[in-house]
């Protein structure tokens, strides 16, 4: 299993980051190697990534879920591979502080089966760079 976990003050209110995290449409585009998503309802949609990992170009689909709205405060999401045997979720926090909102993006993902022995090390390599430039991402595009 790999986790991660980023928190970045905005100097915002925390209806404001919550009015942008939870519209997935707003933020999809910000996840690092995203080439496009679609809407299957309101709480799921199906992710597509392309990106190179040691000279290795990989593609990879995933289904997110929404499993929790807790407005203003957090939504929670569920993640399944549909490319690649895992399993994750995460969330995003908004909590007061200061004057402003710290908010919080944690992603953790389970690589399973036979190729999870192979994929484990790389995800335990990619995902704190992932979830920090995502979450940096959404407080500049929050603040802009």
């Amino acid at each position: 299993m790999a986790q991660a976990s980023h928190s970045v003050q905005i100097p915002v209110s925390q209806d404001k980051v919550w009015s942008f995290v939870s519209k997935i449409e707003k933020w999809a585009t910000l996840v690092p190697a995203y080439k496009e998503h679609t809407e299957i309802d309101e709480q799921t949609s199906k992710w597509t990534f392309e990106g190179n990992f040691k000279g290795l170009k990989k593609k990879v689909e995933l289904e997110i879920k929404i499993v929790e709205f807790n407005e203003p405060t957090n939504i929670k999401f569920e993640i399944k591979g549909l490319s690649d045997n895992f399993t994750g979720g995460g969330e995003f926090k908004a909590e007061v502080s200061g004057s402003g909102t710290m908010m919080t993006g944690t992603v953790e993902i389970n690589a399973g089966g036979l190729s999870g022995a192979v994929l484990t090390p790389a995800i335990k390599v990619l995902l704190p760079k992932v979830t920090s430039r995502l979450t940096e991402k959404i407080a500049r595009n929050i603040q802009a």
